[in-house]
């Protein structure tokens, strides 16, 4: 899907391994693994097969189906299993595919019970595209489908938006861990995650509804093209490193930390798809939950950095490294790897680090590890180019004969027949006087239509007798007269603090003189004007350098917004950065509302304005906050 939110529950335990406790080529526990089309399903970690292993043995079909049954071993224990289930792989289903397949139970599994004896769980529910649970989400389209649980796309009828819906059957045993997991995220309550919507359980079904993010792409796409830049997995592993690591602090977990958890919206913010649910679906267990998670961002930004996965397994389109290679810094597995990230990366996913170096066992210690790093600088963008403003119209005059030369003789007939005798000499001669009088005339002619073009433009100079430059006749755009408007040469995108230009295909949206059509920011969870993003904005050219009495911007929604300006010798567009907005100064003029006009001090000259935004309504159609410049008018 467009969001990247399909995979909160979207792959089985063999989809994603468990980072192992020792180093990254360290070969996880040994399992039969089955081929996919699509992809080579890597070995189960200890760890999940022994959740598997215990959830298939757990209690006899003599018990309650409602009461889910205790593990009937140690865990530890069922993970030296000699022979283990097979697990059946699961696909990442691209929208509009037919549901994945993601079987987490293997009939084979109850061979070693006794006979009439069967597990107790229960099949996923069987429901189809348009049905309704809770009289309330209508479902849309089946993004997974595992035997025990299914995961869905659907629409909240009451608020009008789109939503995720899991789907589980009260008498399945995991049941109850996953709806007091859903709760417990529910209540977590950091919009640095997906945040869990509702969890009930109804009748003979458990439903888990989960916020929906359009737009948004996960780190298995993100890396699709080749591995990020340094600024960009710096931004990633420092964002959700923070976020787990508030997360353990309150208590919580992650478990299942994947590429396909990991989710970049439009702005540029990291997302964290299914905080406990996803483990609780899959019944992982919680030993050593912080060690699990600093060794799953370490996988993270070391495939990032590297564009390979940092297990022997061939795992979310990224190709894994040789067997035997043991734990290696990414730098030597790629060059050009920025050697501080390299060195926190292996820190953070190896259980002996090269060089001796200590390794990092919480997301605490690994955020203040990203947090004593030198500054990484984002990557400066090439200056915006503005498309030329389309010529005026110029009024028609009739063609002036001119002569350029001499006239082009005639062409000369040829006969075949008896020649002509030529004219006589005194005929000759009075036509080369007829003709020598003829180009006379014209060159009079053109002199004198040459000497009145003078003329005119030293009348249109003006009594001051300025003569123009060549530069200023050639690029400079006439000064508007005070009152006059000013026309807008064109409009950047100017998200100076944010990762990525926001709608930058719509810029001209807010100059194109209808009120009905904007140019819209990102949306966002919180307000600007804060600690969380001090603004955004909208860079205006007029084209060249001129005098600014007022700007009049009309904006939808109640928005604070400051009218900023460029130094008057500015002559290419600042870089869309902090310095880049440093460069503009104070505010000139800041108004709130939905129509303002913003008035300097005194009259400026520059050629680029700023319209920065501080304060944005909220958009009620998906309680995300976002500013919206439906027109701008600037007027000498």
């Amino acid at each position: 899907m467009a969001d990247g939110t399909k995979e909160v529950v979207g792959t089985s335990v063999a989809d994603d391994e468990a980072a192992p406790a020792g180093a990254a080529g360290d070969t996880p526990a040994e399992g039969p693994a089955a081929e996919s089309p699509a992809e080579a399903t890597a070995p189960l970690s200890a760890a999940e097969i022994a959740a598997e292993l215990t959830s298939r043995k757990a209690a006899p079909a003599a018990a309650e189906p409602a009461e889910p049954a205790e593990p009937a071993a140690d865990p530890a224990d069922e993970a030296a299993d000699p022979e283990p289930a097979e697990e059946a792989p699961d696909q990442d289903a691209p929208a509009g595919d037919p549901p994945v397949e993601d079987e987490d139970f293997d009939p084979a599994a109850t061979l070693d019970q006794p006979t009439g004896e069967l597990p107790l769980l229960r099949p996923a529910p069987d429901r189809h595209s348009g049905d309704r649970i809770a009289d309330r989400y209508r479902l849309e389209e089946c993004i997974t489908q595992s035997e025990f649980f299914s995961s869905w796309r659907a629409v909240d009828e009451k608020l009008r938006r789109a939503v995720g819906v899991h789907l589980l059957a009260a008498g399945h045993q995991r049941a109850r861990g996953v709806l007091a997991a859903a709760k417990s995220a529910a209540l977590l309550g950091d919009p640095r995650f997906v945040q869990v919507l509702d969890a009930v359980q109804e009748g003979d079904h458990v439903y888990v509804i989960r916020e929906w993010l359009p737009g948004a792409a996960d780190l298995a796409q993100l890396l699709a093209d080749g591995p990020l830049e340094p600024y960009d997995a710096y931004q990633m592993a420092r964002q959700v490193t923070e976020a787990i690591a508030a997360a353990h602090r309150r208590g919580q977990a992650h478990l299942r930390l994947t590429p396909r958890c990991v989710l970049r919206t439009e702005s540029g913010q990291y997302r964290i798809n299914g905080i406990a649910v996803d483990a609780a679906l899959r019944g992982l267990p919680d030993d050593d939950a912080a060690l699990t998670d600093t060794r799953a961002i370490g996988a993270l930004l070391y495939a990032a950095l590297t564009h390979r996965w940092p297990f022997p397994e061939d795992r979310y389109d990224l190709q894994g490294l040789p067997k035997n290679l043991g734990c290696v810094p990414p730098d030597q597995v790629r060059a050009g790897v920025h050697k501080g990230l390299s060195e926190i990366a292996a820190r953070a996913l190896c259980e002996h680090p090269p060089h001796h170096q200590d390794p990092i066992t919480t997301p605490e210690d690994l955020a203040k590890a990203l947090a004593l790093m030198p500054k990484i600088r984002q990557p400066e963008l090439p200056p915006p180019t503005f498309a030329p403003p389309p010529p005026r119209p110029q009024p028609q005059h009739p063609a002036r004969p001119q002569q350029t030369g001499p006239a082009a003789e005639p062409p000369t007939l040829v006969t075949t027949g008896p020649r002509r005798p030529g004219p006589s000499r005194p005929r000759l001669r009075r036509l080369v006087r007829v003709t020598a009088s003829v180009v006379a005339l014209a060159a009079i002619g053109v002199a004198s239509w040459q000497l009145v073009s003078i003329l005119n433009k030293q009348t249109d100079k003006g009594v001051d007798g300025h003569q123009p430059t060549p530069s200023e006749s050639s690029t400079a755009t006439p000064a508007a007269p005070p009152g006059k408007a000013v026309p807008i040469a064109g409009a950047l995108s100017f998200n100076a603090l944010g990762d990525q230009p926001e709608h930058k295909d719509e810029t001209q949206l807010a100059y194109d003189g209808n009120p009905a059509t904007s140019w819209q920011t990102a949306g966002y969870y919180q307000d600007l004007g804060g600690a969380y993003k001090a603004g955004t904005g909208l860079l205006v050219d007029l084209g060249s350098v001129q005098q600014v009495g007022s700007v009049q911007v009309q904006l939808v929604g109640s928005t604070k917004i400051e009218l900023r300006a460029a130094p008057e010798g500015t002559t290419a567009a600042p870089a869309v950065s902090k310095a880049g907005l440093d460069s503009f100064g104070s505010a000139v003029a800041a108004e709130t509302g939905s129509t303002v006009e913003l008035k300097p001090g005194k009259p400026l000259s520059t050629r680029y304005l700023l319209l920065w935004l501080t304060g944005v309504p909220k958009d009620v159609s998906d309680e995300q906050y976002r500013g919206k410049i439906a027109e701008v008018k600037v007027t000498g």
